[in-house]
């Protein structure tokens, strides 16, 4: 899954993409390199980001999923709302990439019970972005994570969300700290236990850059790298990648390796 944010705030590439014409050359570039999916963010959920306007959110990513949608490319939207999830559909997009897991918008499930064809990515999540580093505190990570998934999971079910919609996200460096997201990858065979696919972003994160000593996040391009090439041999379903040739490499050679 292939990285294209249209905002002017994302922590390793905001503003680069942010002009729809950037935005199309990124988008074709992603393409190009391999990308299966191309993520299309309208709304930055970095550490201590402020919300946009749903106004804001479906100018920036609506034309973007058309455009793209014309090229074949399977489009993913990365919204918490509803409605830009509603919209998108419409636009195209065949998968809805939700970092609350429905949480943050009661009306969600509804619209992905209205949709069979769409898949939904419900990420592990318990609060916005001007918060969420405050709310990294648990018993035991992996199980609680595990037990908050299969919460979200069967809230979805009872919504009328068929199982083979559904994908999870641990949420790597969403509520938790360095050696929580640490623990997590070590341990995702025990989310994979819920018996859903698993999608995992960790492009560029901080914690990467702390462990190897980068604090540009390009400079955490290798050390994504390596995780990415762990995920393939465990066979994780999808990793999401703000660069997707070197990632599409990587994998490659992990099968030639061992499958």
């Amino acid at each position: 899954m292939g990285i294209l944010n249209v905002t002017p705030d994302s922590f390793a590439d905001g503003g680069q993409h942010f002009a729809f014409e950037d935005a199309m050359k990124h988008g074709r570039q992603l393409i190009d390199d391999g990308a299966d999916i191309v993520d299309v963010g309208g709304e930055s959920t970095r550490p201590g980001a402020e919300r946009v306007s749903i106004e804001d959110e479906l100018d920036r990513v609506i034309p973007v999923i058309t455009e793209l949608r014309e090229l074949g490319v399977v489009v993913s939207v990365d919204t918490m709302r509803s409605e830009v999830a509603k919209a998108a559909i419409g636009a195209g997009a065949t998968i809805v990439n939700d970092v609350s897991g429905g949480l943050a918008d009661p009306l969600m499930a509804k619209v992905i019970a209205g949709s069979p064809q769409i898949q939904y990515i419900a990420m592990h999540w318990r609060g916005h972005s001007k918060e969420m580093q405050n709310l990294a505190h648990y018993d035991d990570v992996v199980r609680d994570v595990k037990n908050e998934l299969d919460e979200r999971v069967t809230e979805l079910l009872q919504a009328g969300v068929a199982p083979e919609q559904i994908i999870l996200d641990p949420g790597i460096g969403f509520s938790k700290d360095a050696e929580q997201n640490w623990i997590l990858l070590r341990n995702l065979e025990r989310l994979q236990l819920l018996g859903y696919p698993l999608l995992v972003g960790v492009s560029r994160k901080r914690f990467l850059g702390e462990l190897i000593g980068a604090d540009t996040p390009s400079d955490r391009e290798a050390a994504t790298l390596a995780i990415t090439s762990d995920l393939a041999r465990r066979e994780i379903w999808g990793v999401r990648t703000h660069s997707v040739k070197p990632h599409r490499d990587a994998i490659e050679v992990i099968e030639e390796l061992y499958y």
